[in-house]
């Protein structure tokens, strides 16, 4: 029971947080998160898809992960670097979410839609517990190996790729620098919230079979 609440809860965040990159992608002019910048520049360059490319680079940063320090890597988070990809692509395919519309006010509120829901699905699916992120994995054992501060890594790594993105030819502009500064909070109350509210309905399904 408790893996099916967990397992659930990070299905249904992987969704949400698929359906705000889906929704930033479609108003990508107004600049993207620094992974995406990179992932919509290699299928501009290359081709495949943009969920495609989500994938493939999640799994090297997995392999990566791996020979660093495989404790961050688990099962969540083969599944993670698999279905946020291929829900982004479902999401294009099913075309039903809306798009650029030329008036610069609506589409920033479009964008704000996407970033808020990038928050939640991502503090929900973090919440469950069953895996870091292929992205957070990566970042994470690299600040264990170099003693840096998290902090720090993120903000180095997320350059790189940004700059990575922005010579392949990658949609970055005004909402690219303040992405983070949205997301993050929005990320941080959700996990703390959910995660709370996931051990507590654990330690009452505990206690309850122990009762009984």
């Amino acid at each position: 029971m408790n893996l099916l609440i967990r397992w659930s809860v990070f299905f249904i965040g992987l969704m949400i947080f698929s359906l705000g990159i889906t929704m930033t992608i479609n108003v990508q002019h107004l600049g993207i998160h620094p992974w995406d910048v990179l992932n919509v520049a290699m299928f501009n360059r290359i081709g495949l898809s943009i969920g495609t490319w989500a994938v493939i680079i999640s799994c090297f940063l997995i392999v990566i992960s791996w020979l660093l320090d495989k404790s961050y890597i688990k099962l969540g988070t083969f599944f993670n670097a698999v279905l946020v990809g291929a829900f982004v692509d479902l999401y294009m395919w099913l075309d039903f979410l809306p798009k650029a519309s030329g008036n610069t006010w609506i589409d920033i509120a479009i964008m704000l839609s996407g970033i808020v829901l990038m928050g939640l699905g991502g503090g929900i699916y973090n919440a469950a517990g069953v895996g870091s992120g292929p992205r957070d994995g990566f970042m994470l054992s690299i600040a264990d190996k170099t003693g840096a501060s998290i902090g720090r890594i993120r903000i180095i790594t997320e350059s790189l790729v940004l700059v990575l993105g922005l010579l392949l030819g990658g949609p970055v502009f005004i909402v690219t620098f303040i992405f983070t500064f949205i997301q993050s909070p929005i990320f941080q109350v959700t996990y703390l919230k959910l995660g709370r509210l996931i051990n507590t309905m654990e330690e009452r399904y505990v206690n309850n079979r122990a009762i009984s």
